[in-house]
């Protein structure tokens, strides 16, 4: 069992991905070669990472909730961190309870970025306060400066099992290229409107010789089904009903992707796909070259995905939507 542990406490999809590079460099200077990482289910690392070689397991913990629930998830994780006895425990965020179970369970290395109370907490030094004005990849890999520990790339790289790749490919013995496109996003405000995807669609199936995907999981099929039914052109497949992990394989083998800043958009940059975000509301993420950021005019606001117009995607993808991107 790995010594080292790897705490990670944001709750979504994309924020595992972009993590992918600091954990597997900690991983590479850890003895063992691997860590244990912790997470919180809404991520679904544990399917997600199955295939990383440097993440000897996945374990989830609760760490939100009312004052009350804090409390308990405070004592389950530091009863977790002391049972697996763990001489090292990397905290990846500036939050203040991983760090004191760290503590309370006695393991002797406790690393983090130390953000205020934190840095009493923890057994480094900490960085400079002035960096916490950064986003959290840039403080992040300060803080791996500051320990000493080489990043190969910021490239996430997802590895996913080459008989789910296999799988997937086989379920669709469809033509080159594959275009997939996300509907939904975690919040209102990252909705794209179904007036702008219906012309997307449209348009992208009349200059397409390949296949468009729709996906978006179970509560977007029937979204997905009306959209299909109001274009016409190449083939267009409701791939709805794909598991995360199965949309991560469809992600890695698709030649382009468009879809709003979401999960999906970082299973996409993670499988080297070119990758275009809308990003409307929300700033525009840059730590992997595969990402293509589509901003409405002025840049994001609460409104910004409505005026992110189907011609201004259509623009930005057009060199790519008769693309074949090598293979895995």
């Amino acid at each position: 069992m790995p010594s080292t542990a790897v705490i990670q406490v944001k709750q979504g999809i994309g924020d595992v991905i972009w993590h992918l590079p600091f954990i597997r460099a900690i991983a590479k200077a850890t003895t063992e070669g691997a860590v244990t990482f912790l997470t919180v289910p809404s991520t679904h690392a544990k399917e997600l990472l199955s295939a990383e070689p440097g993440i000897g397991e996945v374990i989830y913990f609760e760490h939100g909730g009312s004052e009350i629930k804090r409390g308990l998830n405070l004592v389950r994780l530091t009863a977790l961190l002391r049972a697996r006895k763990f001489q090292r425990v990397w905290i990846l965020d500036r939050t203040l309870r991983p760090a004191l179970a760290a503590l309370a369970a006695g393991i002797p290395e406790r690393i983090g970025p130390g953000d205020g109370l934190q840095r009493r907490l923890i057994t480094n030094p900490g960085i400079d306060p002035r960096h916490f004005k950064e986003l959290a990849m840039d403080w992040l890999r300060v803080l791996m400066d500051s320990m000493n520990v080489p990043m190969a790339s910021g490239e996430p790289d997802l590895k996913l099992p080459p008989s789910l790749l296999a799988a997937i490919a086989a379920r669709y013995l469809a033509p080159h290229p594959w275009i997939v496109l996300a509907l939904g996003g975690s919040h209102p405000s990252k909705q794209w409107p179904d007036s702008h995807w219906a012309e997307l669609l449209d348009t992208v199936r009349r200059r397409t010789t390949g296949t468009v995907f729709l996906i978006g999981g179970p509560n977007n099929a029937a979204r997905a089904a009306s959209l299909i039914t109001r274009s016409a052109g190449a083939p267009a497949v409701n791939a709805c009903d794909l598991s995360i992990v199965e949309a991560a394989a469809l992600l890695r083998l698709a030649d382009l992707f468009v879809g709003p800043d979401s999960g999906p958009m970082n299973l996409a940059a993670a499988g080297a796909t070119p990758t275009f975000g809308l990003f409307g509301s929300t700033p525009a993420l840059s730590y992997s070259r595969f990402i293509h950021a589509i901003e409405p005019e002025g840049g994001p606001t609460p409104d910004g995905m409505q005026r992110i117009t189907p011609a201004q995607v259509m623009q930005r993808i057009e060199p790519y939507v008769g693309v074949t991107k090598p293979a895995p």
